[in-house]
């Protein structure tokens, strides 16, 4: 299920299955051009970074932005390339099936609910995939189902890795990867504290 998956930095996710897929693209080393689809949770700068991004565009990428990155978007890419979303829709890109599930704080203010910041349910070759986006435990995101989930344990802004075990213990999924430490908040001894919470046939995967 993680075969040709990777998790770059912080919460910057690469997958090359049907397609080559970036999520928030951060800190990208190589000017590889190869970016078929860029899906972006929101506006932070660690999430939504134009620098990177022109790294990994090509003539035919598309980028999949919420709505307040619309105009920023198409100053990269000609504006028929940009496909904005909001949450709790469901779409089909370029053959690419996904959802957008609502990703925001409820005891802090860094991603207000109102701000309309997602994550990704995509499904690819059969699989699902949630990748959670900034965000807490959340009504909507306690119903995911999903084979594989990509959730942020560094706290601060986000999930602890305390929460993030308990959504995915709730959740369920086959493989649960914590995202988001390591850069600008989190540690690796968050993600292997989140893989130590998780319930018994959840396995937990450091992918970084």
């Amino acid at each position: 299920m993680l075969e040709n998956i990777q998790v770059l930095y912080h919460s910057s996710i690469k997958i090359n299955k049907e397609k080559v897929i970036y999520i928030d693209p951060y800190k990208i080393t190589d000017d590889c051009h190869d970016a078929d689809i860029i899906f972006i949770t929101h506006s932070h700068y660690d999430h939504y970074s134009e620098a990177d991004i022109k790294k990994l565009i090509k003539e035919d990428t598309k980028i999949i932005v919420t709505n307040d990155l619309k105009e920023m978007a198409e100053n990269i890419l000609n504006s028929e390339k940009v496909i904005t979303v909001k949450p709790n829709e469901k779409y089909c890109i370029e053959g690419i099936s996904f959802e957008t599930i609502p990703a925001y704080n409820i005891n802090k203010q860094f991603h207000p609910k109102q701000n309309n910041w997602v994550g990704y349910v995509i499904e690819l070759n059969g699989i699902i995939y949630y990748i959670a986006g900034d965000t807490d435990i959340t009504e909507e995101n306690k119903q995911i189902k999903c084979d594989v989930a990509f959730v942020p344990v560094g706290g601060t802004y986000t999930m602890t890795a305390k929460e993030a075990a308990s959504l995915v213990n709730i959740i369920k999924p086959k493989i649960a990867v914590p995202i988001h430490y390591g850069s600008v908040v989190g540690t690796k001894q968050d993600a292997e504290e989140f893989i130590s919470l998780l319930d018994e046939g959840i396995e937990g995967k450091i992918l970084m």
